[in-house]
């Protein structure tokens, strides 16, 4: 079976070799600007914190940014970190990015912590957090003013009180996540880039059919979304393609948490670095995580992901090296899937 999908886009807001966070940012909302003119059906946008080459630390404020400098794409957070913050306060500011952007505003949700000083920072004083499948369920509670006598907040409601309601999904590579998105309603979002191995890919094979299985209908949802996630390097050939990838090759090793590099790094950068064997077989580990190659190739390897999960969209991750690159490979997205 081939499947029709939409196309989105993921974007870091990285900062280049040579560039700073202001410009990185402002990029970003030219990224969105030209996904929009291309027909991309979303751009999401990622929560990093202290990570010196991504300036995207609240995807809100960016997302507020964005929707304001386009007028039709959605847009979304890709995700919010949800253990480190309040469902309830997650939900008011969702509310207030849709009462200025009705129907285009997509909440997204991650469990991703960060390092042990990031999460310590982020939740200093507290003495536990929310479960996070709880915090999960009450978001879509707060989002559509269901809050009865029987929870443990009856009587709060999530301001603005508005007419419409944020798409929400999960970002997960779980079953169970999978079966607690298909429960709530919302969409769910598998994250390629995570899959190492063989294992780990059954398992997401198993959480996208899942979904679809017991999915429910609700009021973010009257059908069943899988989204893929995968970080595609994508160029006029192949040769460039691959060339771009080694500096991707090189911020997967995750050198001292991402903190070792100051900006995203560029080929050059990546070639000039002494790989030690160990380094050289994560390498090569890393390259299952990625779709490398021209418009052609590309195409055929989105398409066996596509219908390998059974994906009703694929959210792109362009991690390449330079604005103009990641420009380009937007435009050679889209051509793939429109040839």
């Amino acid at each position: 079976m081939i499947y029709i999908v939409k196309l989105g886009i993921l974007d870091y807001a990285q900062i280049d070799e040579g560039s700073h966070a202001i410009e990185a940012l402002n990029n970003t909302i030219e990224l969105a600007q030209l996904a929009e003119k291309l027909g991309y059906t979303r751009f999401w946008v990622a929560e990093h914190h202290d990570v010196p080459a991504f300036a995207s630390s609240s995807p809100e404020m960016l997302m507020m940014r964005l929707a304001d400098a386009t007028s039709k794409i959605r847009i979304g957070s890709g995700g919010v970190m949800l253990p480190h913050y309040s469902p309830y306060k997650v939900a008011e500011n969702f509310r207030m990015l849709e009462a200025f952007h009705p129907n285009r505003i997509d909440l997204g949700v991650g469990n991703t912590v960060g390092t042990p000083l990031v999460n310590q920072t982020l939740n200093e004083k507290k003495e536990q957090k929310l479960n996070y499948g709880q915090a999960i369920e009450d978001l879509t509670l707060y989002l559509t003013d269901q809050i009865d006598s029987t929870h443990r907040f009856a009587g709060i409601t999530a301001n603005p009180v508005i007419p419409t309601t944020p798409h929400m999904s999960v970002l997960s590579t779980s079953v169970r996540r999978a079966q607690m998105a298909a429960d709530l309603g919302i969409g769910y979002t598998l994250g390629i880039f995570p899959l190492l191995n063989e294992r780990m890919f059954e398992i997401g094979i198993h959480a996208t059919k899942t979904y679809r299985e017991a999915f429910k209908p609700s009021q973010f949802l009257s059908e069943p979304i899988v989204s893929i996630s995968p970080f595609v390097v994508i160029a006029e050939t192949n040769e460039a393609a691959e060339a771009y990838a080694e500096a991707l090759d090189y911020w997967l090793l995750a050198l001292d948490n991402f903190s070792y590099y100051k900006a995203f790094p560029s080929v050059e950068t990546a070639r000039a670095h002494y790989y030690t064997e160990k380094e050289r077989e994560s390498i090569q580990a890393n390259r299952k995580r990625m779709i490398v190659g021209d418009k052609k190739s590309v195409r055929n390897q989105l398409d066996l992901l596509i219908n390998t999960f059974g994906a009703d969209e694929i959210l792109c991750i362009p991690l390449m090296p330079g604005f103009n690159t990641r420009k380009q490979a937007i435009k050679l997205l889209a051509e793939a899937f429109n040839d």
